[in-house]
């Protein structure tokens, strides 16, 4: 996967330039470096390879025409899937989807601090970043995102503006039409696929369309550095979408 090894390559360059920086201080010769000059290659290296986001060519893809997030984000340059198999009904799974909590997301609120870091006891206005107890797809639907599509038993769609100071959109169609240079937008979904016999795969997807070079190398720089967390938000929402609509089908319940 393209974006994992661009990660890769990025936090390997982070770690070389904090080696080689220490090394300017003191060379680390439990890490075999000798002398600062090693120390300064080492920074050079790792400044080159912190960059990999930035001058990786990102090509551009085109959508299989599928699924309604085809309908917004046709074309993109970088996107995330993650899929999950649930015992529900199709209506289940869209339930829980539509009512899962940040506080039901295994380390949601770390991973979004780290990416979002916020002072303590500084007050931030509501946000995907900074949710209270209400459905998670709800807070980023009065913050920032926009609902795209809203399908029962089928497809929820998010978007938003990711990148950079422009227009930002009032309805699905304002979206669709946003082309102009200068902005990166990002949409996202969640699907859900009835394979029968009481089973659904459940799929969510981010799809991000920069509209220029100079865009896209800038959010192609942000992107390496922040895949590895959202990866992991992408699963955890899965696991906690499956948790509550499984919970839903056994009677049990989600936790309210």
């Amino acid at each position: 996967m393209p974006a994992l090894f661009v990660s890769a390559l990025t936090y390997g360059g982070l770690a070389l330039v904090v080696a080689g920086a220490a090394s300017l201080l003191r060379p680390l010769r439990f890490l075999r470096i000798r002398t600062r000059r090693v120390g300064l290659g080492l920074v050079a290296v790792g400044m080159s390879l912190v960059s990999t986001g930035a001058w990786w060519p990102w090509p551009e893809l085109r959508a299989s025409g599928s699924s309604r997030l085809d309908d917004f984000v046709p074309s993109f340059q970088f996107v995330e899937l993650h899929e999950t198999r649930v015992r529900a009904t199709p209506e289940a799974v869209y339930r829980a989807i539509r009512a899962v909590r940040a506080d039901e997301i295994r380390a949601f609120r770390t991973l979004t601090w780290i990416r979002s870091p916020r002072l303590p006891g500084r007050q931030s206005p509501e946000s995907i970043m900074n949710a209270g107890q209400d459905p998670l797809l709800d807070v980023s639907t009065r913050s920032g995102f926009i609902w795209l599509a809203d399908e029962p038993g089928r497809e929820a769609v998010v978007g938003t503006i990711v990148c950079c100071p422009g227009p930002r959109p009032r309805s699905p169609e304002e979206f669709r039409d946003l082309t102009q240079a200068g902005l990166a937008k990002a949409g996202m979904n969640f699907r859900v696929e009835d394979l029968g016999g009481g089973e659904c795969r459940v799929t969510t997807e981010t799809r991000v369309f920069a509209t220029d070079r100079g865009v896209k190398r800038r959010f192609g720089l942000y992107w390496a550095f922040i895949y590895p967390g959202s990866s992991l938000i992408r699963h955890g929402w899965l696991a906690a979408i499956r948790k509550r609509a499984e919970a839903e089908g056994t009677g049990a319940g989600a936790t309210a």
